[in-house]
């Protein structure tokens, strides 16, 4: 008997909006005039732009994700081993991605003898190759399937081997900050196993949130500390955890109704925290500040009860059926934008008035929804990424 895993979908529509805005920022880049609220902060900024939310949300939902994957699979009577070595391979998965997509501004055109776009569209292809959700299958197709992954693979050998960086074309590839992807890796490979070994404890796993976030206090003190962002990531995807703690607290129609109010309590006292922490470090996406971490945390927890209210409470689900695509293949509508603008490059060329101000805003938005029907369409054909 196979063991279907349940979805909750308040979380996937939590991941598909997250999805949907973090197309959206990224695609600021592309024009003029925008508010300077909707963007990045300057790393020496203590300011809070939209744009320094959006990824922090997402580590949100990994750590909500975490647990009802692990259950899942312990459900299905995988040992410990299996499931950390599933853990372990996904996050080399995005570990590889994100080593990958960080070193593309460096790439010297001229001494790799590579475009930037035909670097994006060659990397996205070997990543599909590899990762691609093949059918099941136990004849010739079983090897077919075989021989497109390790294609994808000599892809990226390739573009490593050939890839020169910097200035004077002398630089090889280097992990640099890991990238986004390469930072969700490390996230999940030290919070996932951490999840799986004290899962039976709430106030372990609270008090496991507490040591990142006091990891991270000291790493702005000057203490030295090896984790990537020293523990802010980390601070995320436990506050995630702790959402879904709350959730499963709820076990019946009464609880559950009072759940958005637990939410958004949890997030104003987060957001208190955070301006407390103002008083000894800057807002800075960048620097991965306490203060950072905390306000972005807040918000986190206010959205969620937003989305939990809407979905859960009310039943409106199908509000958000256009952009579900962006919360069930997430990392394949991550990646599509790369092969995007590679092709736009070269395919056409936007007037200005549709690239400045609110115009402009209302293209990026457009195109965002044109990235998740792209995904929808790949769904349909059977292309989807998954690690």
């Amino acid at each position: 008997m196979t063991i279907q895993p349940k979805r909750f979908y308040f979380i996937d529509i939590f991941r598909a909006i997250t999805m949907l805005l973090m197309i959206f920022v990224n695609d600021l880049w592309s024009l003029k005039g925008v508010p300077a609220w909707l963007e990045h902060a300057r790393t020496d900024q203590d300011f809070l732009g939209f744009s320094d939310i959006v990824f922090p949300c997402f580590l949100f939902i990994v750590g909500m994700s975490i647990p009802y994957a692990i259950r899942n699979r312990l459900a299905k009577g995988e040992s410990y081993q299996k499931i950390l070595l599933h853990i372990g391979l996904r996050s080399l998965a995005l570990l590889v991605m994100g080593f990958f997509t960080v070193n593309i501004t460096d790439l010297n055109v001229e001494a790799s003898g590579l475009s930037r776009e035909g670097f994006q569209i060659w990397m996205v292809a070997g990543f599909f190759l590899i990762w691609n959700v093949y059918p099941k299958s136990e004849d010739w197709k079983k090897y077919l399937f075989s021989g497109l992954q390790l294609v994808g693979v000599l892809i990226l050998i390739s573009l490593a081997y050939f890839f020169k960086g910097g200035k004077d074309g002398l630089q090889n590839m280097t992990p640099q900050w890991w990238g986004i992807l390469g930072l969700i890796g490390w996230t999940y490979l030290i919070s996932a196993p951490i999840y799986l070994f004290a899962r039976k404890s709430a106030a372990l796993l609270l008090g496991i949130w507490l040591l990142f976030t006091l990891l991270n206090i000291t790493w702005h003190a000057g203490w030295h500390n090896p984790i990537p962002g020293g523990g802010a990531f980390q601070g995320f995807a436990f506050a995630g955890i702790a959402a879904s703690l709350l959730f499963d607290r709820a076990t019946d129609a009464a609880k559950r109704k009072k759940l958005p109010l637990l939410y958004i309590g949890a997030g104003i006292l987060l957001v208190i925290s955070g301006f407390i922490m103002r008083n000894f470090f800057i807002i800075s996406k960048n620097q991965a500040t306490p203060t950072w971490v905390f306000l972005c945390n807040g918000i986190a927890f206010g959205f969620l009860a937003i989305i939990y209210f809407i979905v859960e409470l009310k039943g409106k689900a199908g509000w958000f059926d256009l952009i579900k695509p962006a919360g069930t293949s997430t990392l394949t509508c991550y990646l599509i934008p790369y092969v995007y603008y590679s092709i736009a490059t070269y395919a056409f060329t936007l007037p200005l008035f549709l690239k400045t101000g609110v115009i402009g805003l209302l293209k990026s938005f457009v195109y965002a929804m044109i990235i998740i029907g792209i995904t929808a369409l790949l769904g349909k054909l059977k292309i989807k990424l998954k690690i």
